[in-house]
């Protein structure tokens, strides 16, 4: 394979260092830029490929993606994608710099600021961000089970490691609930028992987020707290409980499929797109009187969705061989558009006027702001 002449994207402070005003320093801070360059270059001959890390959730899409581009482009190799959870590869990606990092991570929420300062601290200070489309996360079971109908109280009351004591007040104790009928008397007097993503995972911090903290804030004493004591409200309403009835399942959704068609009475908490790419097998809870359905979470009525993302080291771009073009796939109408092979896949396309933008500022490499 005939590789790109090596046009590094930048030569300022992210692969320079900082330059100092002496001309002793100003010699070091070249000689240093040079030595990191050189290194880059020659550590790039050993990879030709572009290397993705990430969310199990968005995992399908970007191989796809990958496949595509592979296929339309025999000039370079197919991008290597890992689901390794969005915490983990936001991690790996902002570690540094250079060919022994990734490239681009994929996210099934968006980047923390917490994130953000430690890429910069290493050296990653243009990170470009691509909102690929929506997704809902669904509380599905086998579909030879009855289909649960559960409000976001519902939820926040099964799955919270401490709840409101039933005698009342305003304090909490451990969760004694062990049956649906428990939480709810409408509801089945079967065993509540959930399998989830554990806490590196987007989606466990989308799911905490949308659907726990809302379900929580439905009781008003826990209701008034987030405004006088943010962090307590964060950890009551965060936190699931430990006593076996929430089993964290690791970040590979296939492996919770699997185990809810073994198991009829049991549920399971993933992504739209794996309940979508497994219709014949599960079905998914109404939230609020709402399925997660395409058209449903597309209009925002589908009360747990989110969206979708994946960030690129801008600096990887050209050094990279295949890297802007997988970027200009990806982020494609035949992609990421309502009738594209992505949504094939289950990913929810953005509004026109939104995936426009996206395509517009993907070309352009449009980083983010230091701070968000």
């Amino acid at each position: 394979m005939r590789r790109r002449p090596l046009r590094p994207a930048s030569t300022g402070p992210e692969l320079a260092g900082v330059a100092v005003s002496s001309k002793r320093g100003t010699l070091l801070s070249l000689t240093v830029a040079a030595t990191l360059l050189s290194a880059l270059a020659t550590a790039q001959g050993a990879r030709d490929y572009v290397n993705v890390v990430g969310s199990s959730t968005v995992f399908p899409f970007s191989t796809a993606a990958a496949e595509q581009f592979g296929r339309a482009n025999p000039k370079f190799r197919t991008p290597k994608v890992e689901s390794t959870g969005t915490g983990g590869g936001i991690k790996l990606f902002c570690d540094g710099v250079g060919v022994q990092f990734p490239d681009a991570v994929n996210a099934s929420r968006r980047i923390k600021q917490s994130e953000i300062d430690a890429c910069f601290k290493n050296g990653i200070k243009e990170i470009v961000e691509v909102r690929i489309g929506f997704d809902g996360i669904v509380l599905a079971n086998s579909k030879s089970a009855p289909r649960l109908q559960l409000t976001l109280r519902d939820l926040w009351l099964a799955l919270a490691k401490q709840v409101p004591d039933p005698k009342g007040g305003v304090k909490l104790i451990a969760n004694p609930y062990r049956t649906w009928k428990d939480v709810n008397a409408a509801l089945p007097a079967t065993r509540i028992e959930v399998l989830g993503p554990p806490p590196t995972s987007g989606t466990r911090d989308a799911f905490a987020e949308l659907a726990l903290e809302r379900g929580c804030a439905a009781i008003d004493w826990i209701a008034t707290l987030k405004k006088s004591d943010e962090k307590r409200f964060k950890a009551m309403c965060h936190t699931v409980r430990e006593d076996g009835v929430y089993v964290e399942a690791g970040e590979n959704d296939n492996l919770i499929v699997q185990k809810l068609v073994a198991n009829p009475r049991a549920f399971g908490v993933f992504g739209y797109s794996f309940l979508e790419q497994n219709a014949d097998k599960l079905r998914g809870s109404l939230i609020e009187g709402v399925a997660p359905e395409y058209d449903l979470i597309a209009e925002g009525r589908y009360p747990v969705s989110r969206a979708l993302y994946v960030y690129v080291k801008k600096s990887h771009v050209n050094v990279i061989p295949g890297l802007r073009e997988y970027l200009a796939e990806y982020t494609s109408e035949r992609a990421i558009g309502p009738e594209g092979y992505l949504a094939d896949k289950g990913l929810i396309a953005l509004p026109t006027a939104q995936r426009r933008q996206v395509q517009a500022d993907a070309k352009a490499l449009k980083a983010l702001p230091a701070k968000i």
